[in-house]
């Protein structure tokens, strides 16, 4: 595989208004674990949508993960030109920076919002340039906007191979429950007496 659409859940789907919000260095942990192991097996390019949320949060992993694996690739593919146009500044100037680490960035149509049928084309287009996808949806949290990415990716996966990777919610709680146990078991090989101070 050579080409993976990359996408999920938007930030307010997963109820995170604020970029301090820990629960996204839980999700990019997790999207990194899927990941190193397509990019062993050869991945090139990630491709996301670029919408705030997973598809952002993915772009930061992979700027990170170039560090380690210079042939790695991230592009951002728009539905229609100036997506951040409405969002708060301190978005604005995030999208901004995820931009100068991204290695391709493009809007599938060169005007302004219009209508739903940029989204269906910018979605024609991601499906048709990758082999595969890795989605951040879980049924179990309820209908959400990814279900679309999902029933789109089975189909194709059915007809043509297309690859299907997953990520739900319970593989981020495992990333934020093994990193709150190892925080939890450094404090204790800190005190001396291992259990910590019964009078503090």
């Amino acid at each position: 595989m050579k080409n993976l659409l990359v996408t999920g859940y938007r930030a307010h789907e997963l109820n995170i208004f604020d970029e301090k919000n820990p629960g996204i260095g839980f999700i990019q942990k997790a999207i990194e674990s899927k990941l190193v192991p397509l990019i062993e097996e050869g991945l090139e390019w990630v491709i996301t949508p670029g919408q705030y949320g997973v598809d952002l949060w993915a772009c930061e992993a992979v700027i990170r993960l170039k560090r380690n694996y210079s042939h790695l690739r991230c592009s951002i593919i728009s539905a229609y030109l100036n997506p951040d146009e409405k969002w708060k500044e301190g978005r604005q100037r995030y999208f901004q920076d995820i931009l100068k680490g991204v290695d391709y960035y493009a809007s599938v149509s060169n005007k302004p919002y219009e209508g739903v049928w940029q989204l269906k084309a910018r979605d024609e287009l991601l499906f048709r340039k990758t082999d595969g996808i890795l989605l951040f949806y879980d049924e179990d949290r309820g209908e959400a906007s990814p279900r679309f990415y999902k029933e789109r990716a089975l189909k194709k996966q059915a007809k043509e191979g297309y690859r299907y990777i997953g990520i739900q919610a319970e593989d981020v709680q495992s990333i934020a429950d093994e990193e709150a146990y190892s925080a939890f078991d450094a404090g204790l090989s800190d005190d001396p007496g291992g259990y910590g101070d019964p009078e503090a």
